[in-house]
């Protein structure tokens, strides 16, 4: 019997080309993960191009999946394991790499021409370079060959399975389930059966492998994580806010309807709500992004609750409907995946660049309230909160996402669905003026929002448009004072938003330092904090899912503290807001390399600023 070893976490990335299949091999070492009941987090990162060339640096594509035995954060900082399946998978992370690390690496793709591709003038397995690492050479491709002898294959296909075959050795290393596995390729491969059957047979040899040979006298055991009672699935950033977008649209009483274009990273929302028509969603793929919002707004007049889904370049794109959103008062939702930029940029890489465009990138004065989510579950949460204010406000909402949450999963405890809120709100079904006259923008004295009349109601015919409108009429007006009065009363229905308080976490009350972040950056962030707090150092943490308007409470929080820090995906662009609002010395931490923050680099950030004079 081999050694099984207890390990409390660990850290795997498997890497190679865009065609070696990683992310499949660890899309489903995380379900067996999750099915086996460890917390995890996971960092896809993949090329732009759909087949990148071949075995070149630029072509690796990676799968990073953190899981433990407890709570946590992030996808963890550095891999202790590494899948290279060939040169360039090598070289393109053994940077990232600790020494005294695994690497299991496909000797098989280890040829001249393939070392000459990255610059190794050198076998790196045989040349010692990598002595301060435990290497396994194990020669994937071929051994899976052998294993599909008996198979109608010809072997470049039989080679395809070899990702097959590294999932079932650090399926036997790290003890996973193997049933879904199984189950998974057999569902998949279902109008394909000999290609399933062959790749079942290369995962059960790896497997095997692992079992029988002597490269790997240990195996390593993560016990389940104690997390909360409930029924758990694992899920994505961008499933979970499509489940929230429906959940939304029950809740609302509204049928849900989505009007979009594909872009990276947000076209899975497309994808995953044309699945659900039986929830009476609609999902229609327009021909450009103004024809996807254009249809999104046309369907919220109708009395639907319009989505419209996208990254960077598209809101660009979708601005001049989003103001008229603004000036017609229609609940709208606009969800903006972010990704590197500007203009093409890395579609496939995550920032957090959009926040400025968001909240002033249209003509005039036309404020829209933000909401940012801040880890992949609570994408679905996000979406119920964005729906609620749109169709409370009557107005149109952008939802801030970004690529690290969209491709990235984690656990997510199923809610009840009684715990869920009511968001619903009535139509106008008769006149509310004079002499049964219809006022079209008489407004809620509480929330300033205007009635919402579907088209076609008897005796509620009003214009609709983008030209400047009277109050209450809604006629057609050019009057200064009303213009003036107009672009107040917007502003203000904005800004009275009801948002809940910016809760810090500061578990003694004493600390000094305040470290405040948005979106994505929760996760690092946190995992900073309980950093510094482990080495005795005080810090406290506060994160901001409503950007606009921002919590009533935000500027007695900020001058709490004698130092802020603001860690951001982007040269500062929510520093710049808090330092113009509240007068408050924001210091910036920014890094815009595509990747998400390390703990490790933000836990060093913080307790140098936590030093600092």
């Amino acid at each position: 019997m081999k050694q099984v070893q207890r390990l409390d976490r660990v850290i795997i990335r498997f890497a190679g080309d865009s065609g070696d299949g990683m992310q499949l091999t660890g899309d489903r070492f995380t379900a067996g993960t999750a099915e086996f009941g460890n917390d995890l987090s996971t960092l896809p990162n993949f090329p732009a191009e759909i087949r990148a060339p071949q075995g070149t640096l630029p072509g690796v594509s990676s799968f990073q999946l953190h899981f433990a035995d407890h709570d946590i954060l992030t996808p963890g900082d550095a891999p202790n394991v590494l899948v290279a399946m060939n040169p360039a998978a090598l070289k393109a992370n053994l940077g990232d790499l600790p020494r005294g690390a695994d690497i299991i690496a496909n000797t098989d793709e280890f040829t001249k021409r393939n070392l000459q591709k990255v610059g190794y003038a050198t076998n790196p397995l045989e040349d010692d370079s990598l002595a301060e690492w435990r290497v396994h050479a194990v020669p994937l491709t071929s051994l899976t060959v052998k294993a599909l002898e008996g198979f109608d294959l010809s072997k470049k296909d039989a080679e395809r399975s070899k990702n097959m075959f590294a999932l079932g050795l650090l399926s036997w290393l790290y003890h996973r389930p193997t049933e879904h596995t199984i189950t998974f390729l057999e569902n998949k491969f279902a109008k394909k059966p000999e290609i399933a059957k062959a790749n079942i047979a290369a995962f059960q040899a790896g497997w095997n492998y692992g079992e029988t040979t002597e490269s790997f006298s240990v195996s390593y055991e993560v016990k389940p994580a104690r997390l909360a009672p409930g029924v758990y699935r694992n899920i994505s950033g961008n499933q979970a806010l499509a489940y929230g977008l429906i959940a939304a649209s029950v809740q609302a009483k509204l049928p849900l309807f989505l009007g979009s274009y594909p872009i990276t990273p947000a076209s899975d929302i497309l994808h995953e709500l044309s699945k659900h028509k039986r929830f009476g969603i609609r999902t229609f793929q327009a021909e450009d992004e103004i024809a996807g919002v254009g249809a999104a707004l046309g369907a919220a007049f109708g009395g639907a609750l319009g989505v419209t889904t996208t990254s960077g370049p598209g809101v660009a794109l979708k601005a001049e409907t989003v103001g008229l959103a603004v000036t017609t008062e229609l609940p709208l939702i606009i969800v903006d995946v972010q990704r590197a930029g500007p203009s093409t940029g890395m579609p496939t890489k995550t920032e957090q660049t959009d926040l400025l465009m968001a909240m002033f990138g249209r003509n005039g004065e036309s404020p829209v309230p933000i909401v940012a989510p801040m880890s992949p579950s609570d994408c679905f949460d996000a979406a119920i909160e964005a729906a609620r204010i749109a169709v409370k406000y009557r107005t149109p909402v952008m939802l801030l996402s970004d690529g690290y949450l969209a491709n990235g999963s984690e656990p997510w405890r199923l809610p009840e669905v009684s715990d869920l809120p009511d968001i619903s709100q009535e139509f106008t079904t008769a006149p509310n003026g004079e002499n049964g006259a219809f006022l079209p923008f008489k407004r809620d004295t509480e929330t300033l929002a205007r009635p919402w009349a579907i088209p076609g109601t008897a005796g509620l015919e009003h214009r609709i448009g983008g030209i400047e409108k009277a109050d209450g009429t809604g006629n057609i007006s050019y009057d200064p004072d009303n213009h003036d009065l107009m672009v107040r009363t917007r502003a203000a229905k904005i800004a009275g938003i009801d948002v809940p308080d910016l809760v810090v976490d500061d578990p003694d009350g004493d600390a000094k330092v305040l470290v405040v972040g948005w979106g994505s950056t929760y996760g690092p962030i946190a995992a900073a904090a309980r950093r510094i707090r482990a080495g005795g150092g005080k810090v406290a943490q506060a994160h901001l899912r409503h950007l606009n308007p921002l919590p009533a409470n935000t500027g007695e929080v900020l001058k709490r503290y004698d130092k802020v820090l603001l860690p951001e995906i982007n040269l500062g662009q929510l520093a710049l807001l808090l330092r113009a609002r509240y007068l408050v010395d924001v210091i910036s931490y920014n890094r815009v390399r595509g990747l998400p923050f390390k703990a490790e680099e933000l836990a060093g950030v913080i307790q140098d600023v936590i030093d600092s004079d």
